[in-house]
Formats: C-alpha cells, sequence, structure tokens
C-alpha cells in the first residue's frame, strides 16, 4: 500500500486547493438589501429569496 513519506506541508496543500475557492462571478446581488448571495441560495442578511421573506431577519 502507498503511504507518503513526508507529510504534506500547508504551502503545497494551500497550492493544491487554490482553485477550489468560489470565483467572483459565482455571487449575486440581493433584490431586496444588495448584499451579494449565492444564486438560488437564500440571502443570509436579510432572508428573502425570490422577493418573498422567507426567514425573519436576525436582529
Amino acid at each position: 500500500m502507498a503511504v507518503p513519506k513526508r507529510k504534506t506541508s500547508p504551502h503545497r496543500r494551500g497550492n493544491r486547493r487554490s482553485h477550489d475557492a468560489l470565483k467572483v462571478e459565482a455571487f449575486h446581488e440581493c433584490t431586496n438589501c444588495g448584499e451579494l448571495k449565492r444564486p438560488h441560495h437564500l440571502c443570509g442578511a436579510c432572508g428573502h429569496y425570490n422577493g418573498r421573506e422567507i426567514v425573519a431577519p436576525a436582529a
């Protein structure tokens, strides 16, 4: 069975994961409050989705 001889350094691990981050294009502006949110997801700032309030905003 193949076993790594050395521990993967944080730098090498980070370089490998550098392409996993979400791109800026993956965010849209909320129509209610203007905050950035993921498309097809509930807005975390105001609790709106598709023009309706789904969750009461945390005060």
